[in-house]
Parts: C-alpha cells; structure tokens; sequence
C-alpha cells in the first residue's frame, strides 16, 4: 500500500512538471523547428542533427514556459484559463520550478552546443531570454503591443532548425520567420478576445482591456492580411511550388474569412473557433512547405 502510494505521488509530480513545460505549446514550436530543418537541405537531415537539434530546442523552449509560469504564477491564479496550472494549485514550490527549468534548460544547450553548432545554441539563448523574461517580465505587464514585439520569440524555432542544418541564417529561414511572426497576433489576439474578463480581472494590458474589442477585432483582421501576404514569400523567392502556393492560398482564405467575422459578426464562440483554426493553419501551413520541399 505504501509503495502504491508513492508511485502515484512521484507520478502527480511528474505531470506536475510535464505541465509546466507547456507541452501544447511547446510541440508546435518543435514542429515548425523539424520543418526548419529539413527546409534547410534539399536531402535528408543528419541524424545527430535532427535528433539532438530537435531535443535540444524542446527542452530549452520547455525551460522557457516554466519560467514563464513561475513568474507569473500569481497572474495564472487570477485566470479562470490558467488556475488549473501546478504553481496555483501548489502541487510545485517556485524553487523545484526554478531548478527544473534550469536543469532541462542547461541539458538543451549542452545538446545544441556539442551534438549541433554554437550559432543554434546561442540562438536558442536568445530566444529563451525573448521570452522569459523580454516578454514575461518586461513587456507583458507593459503594453498592449506585448504579442507583437514578443512574437519575435515565438516566431524563432524555423531559424533554429534552419541554423542547426546550415550552420547559418539564410533569407529563407527569415521568411519562415515572418510568417509565424505575422501568425502570433491574429492567433493571440482571437483567445484574448473571448477571454478579455481573464485579463481584465488579472491588469494585465491586453489589446481589448485597453483599445476595446472592436479596435482588437479590426486588428486582427489586419494581421491576418499581413499574414496572407508573408504565407506567398515562399513561393515568390522560388523556396516553394505551385503545391504550397494553392495550399497556402486555401488556408489564408478561410483564415481571413474567419477574421472578417469576427470583425463583422462578433461572438466568443466564433473567435474561440478561429483561435483551434489558427493553430491548425500553421501546421497545415508548415506541413505543405515539407511535402513541396521533397516533390
């Protein structure tokens, strides 16, 4: 009996820390990063390469969302979206946090830095320090504008996969960066629409706490004209074909007619819709740049 009850407290505790890397979150960067990779060569990604690349940057962008939940931990207990989180809850104390980042954190880069190449590892540096704490810390309590300017982080693991391969950043893994960074506001800004009282209740300055849900749905449809544009780069710098283009085009136009109803017939459950479609855009988005690539 006693046996059976420490298993299942060492295995709370385990997804107690699995949770706090945000693994949702977390698998989508690790995606757009792989697709990086294989973009990056007209054959097949080495092994050590893809292997260590890509654990590499899953374990510092999961270092990455644990810091994010220890500092905002009393934020995440005032969101009816994030109270369910381990730090609210008090399944984990700050300092376990603090030292389960650090460690899985410092075992990403020593993976990029000895089985990769120092760019990525000091790229993937550079995107941890964007987010933990330019983001969090600096710009999310700050300003309205916190997504876009923070976006630059979240819009990185393409040029990671990219810069493990090649050893360099190419205009190519630029524009796979401008696509993801134009993606993040329409992509955030819908789940802040439908969970405006969240942050309000918080003080945490989102764009419809502060400008209104109408200026926020007129935004959002911008950005997602600015995003149907980037998604074309591709095509127009011959990075893709005739395939990616048509599927580019099909998902840019329901994603954009998403954004019109939003800014035109307004309700939670359509920008609660067009937030799942988002998500399912970029994978679709990324997936057909692959199959393109290998035909």
């Amino acid at each position: 009996m006693t046996a059976y009850v420490l298993s299942a407290g060492l295995a709370q505790r385990a997804r107690a820390f699995y949770a706090l890397t945000k693994p949702r979150v977390v698998s989508l960067i690790v995606f757009t990063a792989v697709i990086g990779m294989f973009l990056a060569t007209p054959g097949m990604v080495p092994a050590q390469v893809l292997l260590a690349g890509t654990l590499g940057i899953a374990l510092v962008a999961g270092a990455a969302a644990a810091m994010n939940c220890l500092v905002e931990q009393k934020l995440d207990a005032l969101m009816q979206r994030t109270r369910w989180r381990p730090l609210p809850r008090g399944e984990l104390s700050p300092l376990q946090t603090l030292v389960f980042a650090g460690a899985i954190g410092g075992a990403g880069l020593w993976l990029l830095l000895h089985f990769v190449n120092a760019l990525t590892m000091w790229l993937t540096v550079a995107t941890f320090v964007g987010y933990a704490i330019v983001y969090t810390v600096i710009l999310k309590p700050a300003t309205p504008q916190n997504i876009v300017i923070g976006g630059a982080s979240g819009a990185m693991p393409p040029v990671l996969g990219w810069a493990a391969v090649t050893g360099e950043v190419g205009i190519e893994a630029m524009v796979l960066f401008l696509i993801i960074f134009a993606w993040t506001p329409p992509h955030f800004w819908s789940l802040a629409l439908y969970r405006t009282e969240d942050y309000a209740r918080a003080g945490v300055p989102m764009l419809p706490v502060t400008h209104g849900k109408r200026y926020t749905r007129l935004q959002v449809l911008l950005y997602t004209l600015i995003l149907f544009a980037a998604s074309l780069l591709p095509y127009v710098i011959r990075m893709s074909g005739v395939l990616y283009l048509a599927v580019a085009c099909v998902l840019g136009a329901l994603f954009l007619a998403y954004a019109l109803r939003i800014y035109l017939a307004y309700t939670d459950a359509l920008a609660q819709r067009t937030f799942r479609y988002s998500i399912a855009y970029l994978a679709f988005l990324f997936a057909a740049l692959l199959v393109d690539h290998y035909l």
